[in-house]
């Protein structure tokens, strides 16, 4: 035998560089390829809102209609451009966006691109309010589920999943507001801080779109506690919808985790129950909860609508209505896209960490 054919690497050897070559390209394109479809959901999405919205007419006609002459409504048509065909007016907006331009609302005379600046960070705060609610109550009592299957406990808990993501936010901010607000006195029943709260809040110089940060960076208990409590109720209606979810799914992934080989030798080793819960069974529970959060982050956006709208919880969600209700559609457009966006790159975000986590994602 030759000394080449002594160094030749055999199909043994060689394997892992493969595979690790493999497993490293593969979550790169993995995560190119989800960055990428961000551009055509956005755009898609855009053009929609974009087209529907014109369907009853122009923006300016739709928010200034009954409270101008023809002759001044003809001539504020003609001066944003309303006058021109479709697909120009679409083509311009779209070079706006681009260019980080979003147009100016109707209503207020404010640029769209000030207002998902002021808003964007409370809307951005309930949910993540929301999304602790949602794993603070839905993972441990799926976990509490999974361990009494097919008990009263685990039929008890599994109607309770079913009512969270089944009763309509709204109705649960209701009973929130009427039980703990008007009832018992221990929330507040509407807004994001006190009056006393927002004059703090005001001194702040350079303040970031989350209250609860600015709180903290001025080291004020009490102004802690007003975020706390004004954020409590809500972000709990939100929350409650998307933790009946979580705990299903936990519930489902653990059952079949704790029916494994590996589970079944442990116990047989003496290990206790609730180590195997804890510690065995738990991890690849929690996978699936990180495949859907991005999806479970869209459904609580559109919950946020609701929520912010019954406690005038001033975001997003309460400005899109206000829009809608005003018919001020340039700023609605910028609002939809902004959430748009949000999703997005939630759901990218989500996709990357399941990767990570579970390398079969990426192929």
């Amino acid at each position: 035998m030759t000394a080449a054919a002594e160094t030749q690497p055999g199909p043994a050897a060689s394997a892992p560089s493969r595979s690790s070559r493999r497993s490293g390209g593969g979550l790169g394109r993995y995560v190119l390829t989800r960055f990428l479809l961000i551009i055509p959901t956005v755009l898609i999405l855009m053009t929609v809102v974009f087209f529907l919205m014109r369907i009853t007419g122009d923006p300016i006609t739709a928010a200034l209609g009954g409270r101008l002459t023809p002759d001044e409504l003809a001539a504020r048509r003609a001066e944003a451009g309303y006058d021109r065909p479709l697909i120009i007016q679409y083509l311009d907006y779209l070079g706006g966006v681009l260019r980080g331009d979003f147009g100016t609302s109707y209503t207020d005379g404010r640029p769209v691109s000030a207002i998902l600046l002021q808003y964007g960070g409370a809307t951005a705060e309930l949910v993540l309010y929301a999304i602790i609610v949602a794993l603070v109550v839905g993972v441990p009592l799926g976990m509490i589920a999974a361990r009494n299957r097919d008990r009263w406990g685990d039929l008890a808990l599994r109607v309770l999943a079913i009512l969270g993501y089944a009763t309509p936010v709204f109705f649960v901010g209701l009973l929130l507001k009427l039980v703990f607000s008007v009832g018992l006195g221990w929330f507040p029943v509407a807004g994001r801080l006190s009056t006393g709260g927002e004059r703090t809040m005001g001194s702040i110089l350079n303040p970031s779109p989350f209250y609860l940060l600015d709180a903290i960076r001025l080291g004020d208990p009490a102004l802690i506690g007003d975020v706390l409590r004004h954020a409590a109720l809500p972000a709990v209606a939100l929350g409650l919808l998307t933790g009946g979810i979580f705990l299903r799914l936990v519930r489902t992934n653990m059952i079949g985790t704790l029916e494994m080989p590996y589970v079944d030798s442990a116990r047989s080793r003496g290990v206790a129950e609730s180590r195997l819960t804890t510690r065995h069974a738990l991890r690849p529970a929690l996978i699936p909860i990180i495949t859907v959060m991005g999806m479970q982050v869209a459904m609580m956006l559109g919950g946020a609508v609701l929520t912010e709208t019954t406690f005038e919880w001033r975001g997003l969600g309460y400005q899109l209505a206000e829009y809608m209700a005003a018919r001020d559609y340039v700023a609605v457009q910028g609002i939809v896209m902004m959430l748009a966006v949000i999703v997005a790159v939630s759901n990218f975000l989500v996709d990357v960490i399941a990767a990570l986590i579970d390398p079969r994602v990426r192929y």
